[in-house]
């Protein structure tokens, strides 16, 4: 690692300068941001999240966060001795489980980085799908892979039935910073947990938003021989489908992040959490920390 201290002046306006292509390009743009994995647990790269977050609404665009905290439930879940399963990559919620959810997600993890944002200097705001009637969902209806005509039944874990996203646009156009727990509400107002990715997605998809980043712990999406593509299209996704190339944790991810890329979102980004400051190197250069995908 280069001391920065040792970057020559003149270097250093070189970086800054390069930027600037950027900066005007998304000026007033909405950019989605899943928050998970690493990025999440280690305090070094939270640090530099929470300022990736704030550089980027200094300088005029609209970050939206919307979090997971998969680790975070699975220890709250030990401490009470309940085991976590799972099936197809989704989380078996019963009520047990789904009260630990939420108090695990909109209490701890929310606040934990609304408190990381504010301490860099944003005006950061915690909300989940209640606030606002902001997510309405309905029980999933989860198929089995390999055979259609079986239905697993996950609990509590929901479907999105649709976003209304004005509490968002009345936060952003007043300087904060939303930080969204992927909680919905169903008809007779009970609590479901939903996907962090399929949350992130769909809310990009209704702020017609002009990047989707999703951060994880994988460089991105890696072909057979673990080598990363760097730019996938919707066509080409189908068939790492197909060959089961992706699988695992990262289908809900995929699945999401092409359904909002053909529903209108310029870029979706699947972004190594794990680099430090990867997110504004993703959007404030032409270097790529990760996947592209795009519509078409």
């Amino acid at each position: 690692m280069t001391d920065l201290l040792s970057i020559a002046p003149r270097d250093k306006a070189e970086i800054l300068a390069q930027a600037l292509p950027y900066i005007r390009k998304f000026h007033g743009k909405t950019m989605v941001i899943k928050y998970g994995g690493n990025a999440m647990t280690d305090p070094a790269l939270q640090a530099d999240f929470a300022e990736d977050v704030v550089l980027l609404k200094l300088v005029g665009m609209n970050p939206v966060v919307v979090h997971g905290g998969g680790p975070q439930i699975e220890t709250a879940l030990n401490r009470l001795g309940k085991k976590g399963e799972f099936i197809q990559g989704m989380r078996v919620t019963d009520a047990e489980t789904m009260e630990v959810v939420e108090w695990v997600l909109a209490g701890e993890v929310q606040q934990d980085i609304v408190g990381l944002i504010n301490q860099a200097g944003g005006k950061a705001v915690g909300l989940t799908g209640r606030d606002g009637g902001m997510i309405r969902a309905q029980k999933l209806k989860m198929v089995d892979n390999k055979n259609p005509s079986i239905e697993h039944d996950v609990g509590q874990v929901g479907d999105i039935v649709s976003i209304d996203p004005s509490v968002v646009k009345a936060l952003q156009d007043d300087a904060f910073i939303p930080v969204i727990s992927p909680i919905g509400f169903g008809e007779n107002n009970e609590s479901y947990n939903i996907n962090a990715d399929v949350v992130a997605s769909k809310l990009a998809t209704v702020l017609q938003a002009e990047k989707l980043m999703l951060l994880t712990n994988t460089p991105g999406v890696l072909d057979k021989a673990g080598n990363l593509l760097t730019d996938l299209t919707a066509r080409e996704i189908d068939a790492l489908f197909a060959d089961g190339t992706i699988s695992g944790g990262m289908l809900p991810k995929i699945a999401g992040a092409l359904d909002a890329a053909r529903a209108g979102v310029q870029a979706v980004h699947i972004i190594d959490g794990r680099v430090p400051h990867a997110m504004l190197l993703e959007i404030l250069t032409d270097q790529a920390y990760g996947t592209m995908i795009r519509s078409h």
